[in-house]
């Protein structure tokens, strides 16, 4: 049975599987089943390290109890989110070669940030991005912008897991309407509430690391059977892959989506590139080591990881174009995040359409985790603990109840915002986060380990600068209004043209982070700046005031 033949049976409203196979329905009871027993796992996962939560420490950093290659598989967890799996598979499928710019974006990013900032932070740090911006300038100031950067870049990126939640659960439940999806975002929300109230930042390690092991192996084993149909050779995958595609050869050449407009390329390509620096949840993993030597071990295995990963995306993405088409992705429930779901079905029948879109729901339920846990642990350590109280918490629980509090409020505006971005690329949208984490956090990141002369003028200017030009331009870009695709589609007020505002809020951020420093009399304390240079590029000194 041709690939065209399972669109239009998949559009009836039946699925089908691969050559020799009868047509089956979409088992809503099976993939239910499924799902259950993977949340019941990680619940059970939670429940167990949550025994061992008595100190702030063992919320935010889990114990610092980690080995390195937990840590890796822990860090790549959280990587590969929703978007790196759902969304540039289906990204790959439907637009080719500028679908894949995606996959070498976000690779190249984690190199970035690995080599320039992940160690020296570990090194600096205590729980949050904060405690190393504000190390060795004017901690409220600096504290309040970072803990409002660490919010803003944490609910841009639960947009886009709480999308791909509504996509892929309607996809499997064949709920089309807006009140079933939006349904299934809210579940998505609680679940994830439950697991940092209930497992912190241990259980949520653990969750990340079975999550990261199973999307690997599921990705790894679909991979390979999609090139043993063609035998092993990738000449012949994407010969199917043009056949099937309906824009023949251009699949294979760039130009398919950002061919219009190549600025828009530029911009995606520098947020992609640059963003992983600044994404706080990725950063805050490396304190949940108890050494830079663990963090650094951490690093080899996430890099063969991730790296491994998303070369599998090449071919599961081909794969999707080549043996269920780009007009029978486009069409179904989900729309484009629904291509390695569909793949699955046709290679192994709703039994491994389940189990991949189950690892799916795990890599959503996981990373959401991951981010809720970060943005309340900024909340309450570095607004309340630092800025509020003024760094006088009397009471050792209070900062931990305070973050288990923002954690539900947080929750409920992830669930909101998650049910008005339905429909919109996950992939794209985690680009607006990486966005927004370049342009606010990486500029005053890269100055305050690098520059002696940066000041607290800087931080503040560079954080707020780039975070308020990067939101500005997404809230008057062509993502928003002006086009049947945006999230307002009925509206349109575009000024700025291009659909990632990294081209311009990126170098900003820079510039207003040197120019409030060259211009600012105020002299920061050597003393504290020659401190921390040590502790980052030695560690010495670190693990004391990591105890404390």
């Amino acid at each position: 049975m041709s690939a065209i033949a399972i669109g239009d049976i998949f559009a009836s409203g039946l699925d089908t599987v691969s050559q020799g196979v009868t047509e089956v329905e979409n088992n809503p009871i099976l993939n239910i089943t499924i799902f259950a027993a993977f949340v019941a796992v990680t619940m059970f996962i939670v429940l167990r390290a949550s025994k061992n939560n008595k100190s702030a420490s063992d919320y935010y950093a889990g114990g610092r109890s980690f080995t390195g290659p937990q840590n890796g598989f822990a860090i790549s967890g959280d990587y590969l989110s929703a978007a790196s799996f759902l969304g540039i598979c289906g990204a790959i499928a439907v637009n080719g070669y500028d679908g894949f710019l995606y996959s070498i974006g976000f690779l190249v990013a984690w190199l970035v940030a690995l080599l320039i900032v992940a160690e020296l932070m570990r090194n600096t740090g205590k729980f949050t991005m904060a405690d190393v911006l504000s190390f060795r300038l004017k901690q409220r100031p600096v504290r309040m912008a970072a803990a409002l950067s660490t919010l803003a870049v944490c609910f841009f990126y639960l947009l886009a897991q709480m999308a791909g939640a509504g996509g892929l659960v309607s996809l499997l439940m064949g709920i089309d309407g807006k009140v079933g999806q939006s349904l299934v975002v809210a579940v998505v929300g609680a679940l994830m509430i439950i697991y940092v109230l209930v497992g912190g930042m241990k259980g949520t390690t653990w969750v990340q690391i079975v999550k990261a092991v199973l999307l690997i192996l599921g990705a790894f084993a679909m991979t390979i059977w999609v090139l043993a149909l063609n035998g092993f050779n990738l000449s012949t995958l994407l010969s199917s892959a043009v056949n099937n595609s309906g824009v023949g050869e251009a699949i294979l050449e760039p130009g398919q989506k950002y061919g219009e407009n190549p600025l828009d390329f530029i911009s995606l390509a520098l947020a992609l590139v640059l963003g992983t620096a600044g994404l706080p949840h990725v950063l805050m993993r490396f304190y949940t080591v108890p050494s830079a030597k663990e963090a650094r071990r951490s690093v080899v295995w996430a890099i063969w990881l991730i790296g491994g990963f998303y070369l599998f995306t090449l071919i599961l993405g081909y794969g999707a174009a080549a043996l269920v088409g780009a007009d029978a992705i486009e069409n179904a429930p989900g729309g484009v995040n629904s291509a390695a779901p569909l793949l699955a079905l046709h290679l192994g029948g709703p039994i491994l359409m389940g189990f991949i879109s189950a690892v799916a729901f795990a890599t959503i339920l996981a990373v959401v985790a991951g981010l809720a846990i970060t943005a309340a642990a900024s909340f309450a350590h570095d607004i309340y603990a630092s800025v509020v109280k003024k760094g006088k918490v009397e009471d050792p629980d209070a900062e931990v109840k305070i973050a288990r509090r923002t954690v539900i409020v947080i929750g409920a505006v992830a669930i909101i915002g998650g049910i008005g971005v339905q429909g919109q690329n996950i992939a794209f949208l985690v680009a607006l986060a990486f966005a927004v984490a370049a342009s606010a956090n990486l500029p005053t990141i890269i100055y305050s380990l690098f520059w002696k002369r940066f000041t607290t003028r800087g931080a503040v200017w560079s954080i707020y600068g780039g975070l308020g030009s990067a939101i500005l331009l997404i809230a008057f870009s062509p993502v928003v209004s002006g086009s049947e695709t945006a999230m307002i589609s009925s509206a349109d007020f575009v000024i700025f043209p291009l659909s990632n505002p990294g081209i311009i809020s990126i170098p900003l951020g820079f510039l207003l982070g040197w120019i409030a420093s060259v211009t600012d009399k105020t002299e920061e304390s050597p003393e504290l700046a020659a401190e921390m240079d040590v502790r980052a590029h030695t560690g010495f000194g670190a693990e004391e005031a990591n105890e404390h």
